[in-house]
């Protein structure tokens, strides 16, 4: 069974089913968006089903030849990280869909309907193909051709400054997706295997500066699409400017293929030069924690302030990678699934609010608990998972991070820690502004969540719950590959992995 491959061409067919919906019948078209995007939730848990975590590294592979003369293949395989990230794509796809429904962040009447959700379906196709693909070359075109469809959402269905948030994201990414390409062909001919196949070219350059250059080209295109401070300027604008359920993907899946791209090229394919330059990453990854908490602390752009949130989460997940240890690698890649969740229930929330007052401005809201005590109460939670509070499935990722970074590197740690405390300040406060204190006058006229809105943000509450209580599902998935990625970069494990002695049970 072709798992993955079915898994990509589904996506891409319903765009095109959708793109042929007659005009102005927008409603067939989101059903249709809505369908299609389900079937490939239900072909995503049968396929992780039958995966096996004590089974090969890579499974369900295919491989075929594609550009015979240069070793390119069609090769695509999940182990347990990519597993856990294309789930994550299936989950978050028909939330977006049914929160795009009819909201003031969808689509408006003036613009193609059926083409906002075409493109939300091209991109999932493009986002399980960026981490299934085990051949480098493949991994770079769907690395940049994801780009495409968010570039076209955002500068068509954003807010008033779309264009150039649009225009920067791409930009950026498109420079550092450029130097990569240069790092990817310098692999190939360096390597002389003529292949791409990931597999095949670990071990392949074993000259410490070679692999130092190689190392700067895929680490600086990851960066910026983390993004990882100083190179996180792109991400506030674009997620802002966004529609809600666009800036759920971004931020929520398309920001994880850089952090994912850390964990799975750079230190598997350059070790030497990832051990070389550990400390420089950790560096700005503490950086990025602090800098990210302080400056959200000050936004009055409820959206703009959740994306400097994910700028300070995006350095625990690089500190978590770099900091190579077990129980820190660990909490890494399952804090890049936790953080899809919750920072896409702050957005999707967010975009509910925008949509009943017409405005992102935290200082127009206020007393909102006392009108829509659900909408209130789901803020609340997803809040509260933003600042990790134990219980939530946030807290076990960072948990897991900090003290398996306080096993190699003990100062970095406790400074990283620092960031929790900033964290319950700007989510407290901006509850607190928003629905707490007097009702403003315009909130009194909200209505609380309906039933599409309520089946929306359910299911994100109920796994930042479920997984706060119980991550050992996605633990014991998560740490073989993580293990075998350690393994490869040849440093020693640290053992009891906090994963196996309490975290999970």
């Amino acid at each position: 069974m072709p798992w993955l491959t079915i898994l990509m061409a589904v996506p891409v067919v319903g765009a095109v089913l959708v793109a042929l919906t007659p005009k102005g019948n927008d409603k067939l078209a989101k059903q249709l968006t809505l369908a299609v995007s389900v079937v490939v939730l239900a072909l995503t848990i049968a396929m992780a089903v039958q995966f096996s975590p004590k089974g090969d590294r890579f499974q369900f592979v295919e491989t075929y030849e594609w550009i015979p003369r240069f070793g390119v293949h069609y090769g695509v395989g999940v182990d347990g990280i990519a597993l856990v990230l294309i789930a994550l794509s299936a989950v978050l796809v028909p939330i977006v869909v049914l929160a795009s429904w009819h909201d003031a962040d969808a689509p408006s009447a003036k613009r193609s309907v059926k083409t906002y959700f075409a493109l939300l379906l091209v991109l999932e196709a493009m986002m399980i193909g960026v981490f299934a693909a085990t051949d480098i070359f493949l991994f770079y075109v769907f690395f940049e051709a994801m780009l495409i469809p968010m570039y076209f959402m955002i500068g068509s269905y954003g807010g008033a400054q779309r264009s150039y948030a649009a225009v920067k994201f791409l930009l950026y990414s498109l420079f550092g997706g450029l130097l990569m390409l240069v790092a990817v062909i310098g692999l190939y001919v360096v390597a002389g295997k003529n292949t791409f196949m990931f597999p095949e070219l670990i071990g392949a350059i074993q000259d410490p500066t070679t692999q130092k250059w190689l190392f700067a080209g895929f680490f600086f295109a990851f960066a910026v699409k983390a993004p990882l401070w100083p190179f996180h300027t792109w991400l506030p604008d674009a997620a802002a400017q966004a529609p809600a359920g666009a800036a759920v993907l971004l931020v929520g899946v398309l920001d994880k293929v850089g952090t994912y791209g850390m964990l799975r090229f750079c230190l598997e394919l350059f070790p030497d030069a990832s051990k070389f330059f550990t400390p420089l990453v950790i560096v700005l990854s503490v950086v990025g924690i602090i800098y990210g908490a302080i400056v959200a602390i000050g936004q009055t752009d409820m959206k703009r302030l959740i994306a400097y949130t994910s700028i300070s989460h995006f350095g625990f997940i690089a500190l978590g990678v770099f900091a190579m240890t077990n129980d820190a690698g660990a909490g890494a890649t399952l804090y890049m699934v936790n953080h899809g969740f919750s920072t896409g229930a702050l957005f999707l929330i967010a975009g509910f609010l925008i949509a009943r007052r017409g405005s992102p401005h935290i200082e127009d809201y206020g007393g909102v608990q006392k009108v829509t005590p659900k909408l209130a109460g789901v803020f609340l939670i997803a809040g509260l998972s933003g600042l990790a509070l134990p219980g939530l499935s946030s807290f076990v990722s960072e948990f897991m991070v900090l003290v398996g970074t306080a096993e190699r590197y003990m100062v970095p740690a406790i400074i990283s820690a620092s960031g929790v405390v900033l964290a319950a300040i700007y989510i407290l406060w901006m509850y607190q502004r928003v629905a707490g204190g007097p009702t403003a006058e315009p909130v009194k006229e909200f209505k609380d969540l309906n039933g599409r809105e309520l089946w929306v943000v359910a299911p994100l509450i109920a796994l930042i719950i479920g997984l706060g209580f119980y991550p050992k599902p996605l633990l014991d998935v998560i740490n073989p590959a993580v293990d075998h990625t350690l393994v490869s970069v040849q440093v020693e494990k640290f053992t009891p992995a906090i994963a196996e002695k309490g975290a999970g049970q």
